[in-house]
This record gives C-alpha cells, sequence and structure tokens, in this order.
C-alpha cells in the first residue's frame, strides 16, 4: 500500500473481496474442490498486483469458502496458506503478465501435495499422486488465472477510478 496504515477503505475492500471470493466458490457449480478444480474466484489473487489490501481479503475470502465448502481441516489451513501466499507473492511482481504465476505455482505444489496426503497418506505412493495433483490443479490455476486474472488486471488498468488507486501500471 503506498500507504503505511491499513485504513478504513482498505478494511472495506478487503471485505468486498473476502465476500466475492467466497460467494464464487461456494455458488458456481463447477469443480472448487479435489484433483480437479477450477476455481473462478482465484482469478481474484493477482490483484495484489494493484491492491495489497487484497492481500487478507483473498485470505479470508478462501478461508471461509474451504471452511464451508470442505469437510477437512487440512484444506482450510493449507488451501488458504496457498492462496495467502500467492497473493503476498503477487504483491511483490514488477510484471502484470507475471501476476498469474505465483497462484499457479502455490496452489500446484501445496494443494497438489495436500491432495495427493488425502489420497495415500504417505509412503511411495504420495510422489505419483503428487505428481498427478501438482499437473492438475496446476493447470486448472493456470486456466483460470491467464484466462480470466489477466483480462481482469488489464480492465482494473484501464477503469479510471480504480486506476487512480493502482499503486503499478
Amino acid at each position: 500500500m503506498s500507504q503505511s496504515r491499513f485504513t478504513t477503505r482498505h478494511m472495506a475492500t478487503a471485505g468486498i473481496i473476502a465476500a466475492v471470493y467466497a460467494a464464487l466458490t461456494l455458488l458456481l457449480p463447477i469443480p472448487q474442490y479435489g484433483g480437479i478444480q477450477f476455481r473462478v474466484a482465484e482469478a481474484m489473487t493477482v490483484l495484489p498486483f494493484f491492491f495489497p489490501e487484497a492481500i487478507p481479503g483473498l485470505a479470508v475470502g478462501c478461508f471461509l469458502a474451504n471452511l464451508l465448502g470442505s469437510p477437512f481441516v487440512l484444506d482450510w489451513v493449507f488451501g488458504t496458506l496457498a492462496t495467502l501466499l500467492a497473493a503476498l507473492w503477487t504483491s511483490r511482481l514488477k510484471n502484470r503478465y507475471l501476476a498469474p504465476v505465483p497462484p499457479v505455482v502455490c496452489n500446484a505444489v501445496i494443494v497438489g501435495a495436500e491432495i495427493a496426503w488425502f489420497s495415500v497418506q504417505d509412503g511411495a505412493a504420495f510422489w505419483p499422486a503428487f505428481g498427478l495433483n501438482f499437473v492438475t490443479v496446476g493447470l486448472g490455476e493456470a486456466g483460470v488465472c491467464f484466462v480470466l486474472g489477466l483480462p481482469l488486471l488489464h480492465w482494473v488498468s484501464q477503469n479510471k477510478a480504480l486506476c487512480r488507486r493502482a499503486v503499478k501500471s
């Protein structure tokens, strides 16, 4: 954030982002959990490129979506961690076209490992399961973040009301 403090406006923005993320995840009738995912809300993980206040909003929104949509406590923790780390990393990038990379990498690694662990627990079967889930989660995340996230960033950069607040071009 260009200011050193978290303002009421930042908190409101984070709250709106959290609500939209959770609603998109819980209400859309497409695969949101499991090895093959197309979580549309993950397109929003590119927003910290322009708006650092999106970071807590994405983390809270993901946690709420996982809490209400997944029976697994580990998903609440590690799914949220993947989104949080991706948002933090995205906020540090200098090139907008690279903004989808952190969510893809974080989710492929963390969520891929989480799903593999749920599938086989541990032992020799973990690594093949991880490899498969790394690819399937990563492909779904890449689809969402590149196909939906990059146009979202373009729209933000073209929107006059939002553009005044954008910290990078």
